[in-house]
């Protein structure tokens, strides 16, 4: 593991793990340097096939790469579950494979239960996170931790924490009215997650939205982004991947598993 990739800071049991890539550790040349784990940006396949060994070897077990759409389905992990099923969050209960999700100004969002036997990784963008008629990616992976749920009423629900990666920040993520309508129409607090800018466009927090989705599922617990300029992929750019700053770029990657 390198020394520049982040490890959340949050209760997690020892046994469940996790971390974020940087632009660190891998063989790609520029623009996509160095560690890209994307397949579809059109860097040379062999770089990313070589930089997705040097995650494999950081995790002990195979990272899972999904085919993300923007969308908010799921999928579940299985020890033979290929790379490239179109979802944009996945979950499990495995042991020997880590859930995986490619971002590179998208949020990523990590959770596990208290207990450790549960683990997910969710790519939100803007429209995975706010979904339709209120149910996106976050409402999602909750009926999934849900599920597996205590039957006793007084514990129907189980305690989740979760972990915000980097992503674009409040200060660079410009956005049209009607990305400020969709969310605000599906909970009216969202309106606090935008600042108007001339032109009718507005500044969006995506971790704030993020946040407030969470505790709306009652999952309080959340440690990682605040917002503030250090998790932000479009101004750290020796850092963090951007498509927004760079149009051409790499992808780095949030892992959780159990070990």
């Amino acid at each position: 593991m390198l020394p520049d990739w982040l490890v959340p800071q949050w209760p997690a049991p020892a046994h469940v793990r996790a971390l974020c890539t940087t632009r660190s550790g891998g063989m790609s040349a520029p623009p996509y340097n160095s560690l890209n784990l994307g397949t579809h940006v059109g860097d040379e396949a062999a770089h990313v096939l070589h930089n997705r060994a040097v995650l494999q070897g950081a995790l002990g077990v195979r990272p899972i790469f999904l085919n993300q759409v923007h969308g908010y389905q799921m999928l579940v992990l299985e020890a033979d579950t290929p790379d490239g099923l179109e979802a944009d969050g996945c979950w499990t209960t495995g042991r020997d494979v880590a859930c995986t999700v490619m971002v590179a100004d998208c949020l990523p969002i990590l959770l596990c239960d208290r207990a450790g036997t549960q683990v997910a990784a969710v790519h939100a963008g803007w429209r995975g996170l706010v979904g339709e008629a209120g149910v996106g990616v976050v409402e999602q992976v909750y009926k999934h931790f849900s599920a597996l749920a205590p039957v006793e009423p007084a514990q129907a629900a189980p305690e989740i924490i979760a972990w915000l990666g980097p992503c674009i920040g409040p200060q660079t993520f410009e956005v049209g009215p009607e990305v400020r309508a969709a969310f605000v129409a599906a909970a009216p607090e969202a309106a606090l997650a935008f600042v108007a800018q001339p032109g009718g466009k507005w500044l969006a927090n995506l971790p704030m939205l993020a946040r407030q989705r969470l505790q709306a599922l009652g999952i309080s617990v959340v440690y990682g982004n605040d917002g503030s300029p250090d998790w932000c992929t479009v101004s750290n750019p020796s850092r963090f991947f951007s498509h927004r700053r760079d149009r051409v770029s790499g992808r780095f990657a949030a892992c959780i598993w159990l070990a």
